[in-house]
């Protein structure tokens, strides 16, 4: 009995290995015919072909254990999805969703190489799969590192937007509760949101440039000493090197090697010794524009049912709709700039935001019975 919940779990997990990369297969293959770029277009093609041979593999696998793999086919919803995904937010953030499924395919192969169901030859099979994963996987890192500025951006953008969404519509939802007119509630929002976006703008710009001189300070610091007193370094980045996990031999070469370069040594303390990256320093006006714009552009999105001029009670509906997709969108995006859960993020996102709306409704509702406040 044993023995046969083992294989029906080791043919389960096959058939999810075959239905994920028939898909990846086609997808990359979609993908390349998208793609404008012939050098990104090549490597599509290639981790394509790639894919595919790990379908005939799998496919091989459950036949021989007498599995029907005719009903293992590509999702055209799934398919025309994250083709969408791309034409809305570029190839460098569908491989991150894409990455996403990569890992658990790593995770999934890797329990499968425990099992004894798996012959020596398809162990073998399955490791040069499992490299061949890792391998594309890199060849993305590569590609997604010309993103990487973007995807800081996106980042602080959708923060931004986020924090305009959820504080508008908390605001506008509990003025819903005391007020009976669409417009002034309109007016009330577009009064918080506006401030919001002036303060967030503004308190971006005046945190990341306060942060950036500080480091560039240390970094202007630690180039000096390293350019005249660079010995001093050298027992330091024999110690970060051994914490590591090297030889002391090995860190000791590192050391030496780094000190014969200035430019190097001071990267490698600056990193190590400050967790400094002189590449990654934000730009505090563009940090400040961006957020600032984009809270504006969340907290707008709230407001547009109450300019419209309906009842309030639909104008408040509409709203939370609005909102509810906005976080969605939102949570989406977090979810895979950050390498997270989309499902979770999404969830989350949208709990927090609308029972935050929920909240400020309620205590909207209880001011105006307790004072007498009804506008209308």
């Amino acid at each position: 009995m044993k023995d046969f919940l083992l294989k029906k779990e080791v043919v389960k997990l096959a058939r999810e290995a075959l239905a994920d990369e028939l898909f990846a297969s086609v997808i990359y293959s979609r993908l390349a015919g998208l793609y404008a770029g012939e050098s990104v277009k090549s490597k599509l093609i290639k981790i394509s072909k790639m894919e595919g041979e790990h379908v005939s593999f799998w496919q091989e696998f459950l036949k021989r254990r007498g599995f029907d793999i005719s009903n293992v086919k590509v999702s055209k919803l799934k398919l025309a999805l994250y083709t969408i995904i791309f034409r809305l937010i570029g190839l460098g953030l569908t491989l991150r969703i894409l990455e996403m499924g990569e890992n658990k395919a790593i995770e999934l192969y890797s329990r499968m190489l425990e099992s004894e169901e798996l012959d020596d030859y398809e162990k073998n099979k399955l490791r040069k799969i499992l490299e061949d994963e890792l391998v594309h996987e890199q060849e993305f890192a590569e590609e997604e590192s010309k993103f990487e500025e973007f995807l800081e951006h996106v980042r602080d953008t959708i923060l931004g937007m986020n924090d305009g969404l959820v504080e508008v519509l908390s605001v506008t939802t509990g003025l819903a509760g005391v007020y009976g007119s669409p417009f002034h509630v309109a007016l009330g929002g577009l009064i918080v949101g506006a401030a919001g976006a002036l303060s967030m703008g503004i308190g971006a710009l005046a945190s990341v440039r306060a942060q950036r001189q500080v480091h560039e300070g240390v970094l202007q610091r630690i180039s000096v000493a390293s350019r005249y007193v660079g010995h001093v370094f050298k027992d330091r980045v024999v110690n970060y090197m051994i914490k590591k996990g090297y030889s002391k031999e090995i860190s000791e070469a590192i050391a030496e090697e780094s000190s014969k370069n200035h430019k190097l040594l001071s990267k490698v303390i600056a990193e190590e010794e400050y967790g400094i990256k002189e590449e990654t320093l934000e730009n505090p006006f563009r940090a400040g524009l961006y957020t600032g714009l984009a809270y504006a552009f969340g907290a707008f999105v709230p407001l547009v049912p109450y300019f419209i001029g309906i009842p309030i009670s639909i104008a408040m509906l509409l709203s939370l709709i609005f909102a509810g997709a906005a976080l969605a969108f939102t949570g989406f995006i977090i979810a895979i700039s950050a390498s997270l859960t989309v499902k979770k993020k999404v969830i989350e996102m949208i709990l927090a935001g609308l029972g935050s709306a929920g909240v400020t409704f309620i205590i909207g509702r209880v001011l105006s019975m307790l004072f007498g406040v009804e506008v209308g």
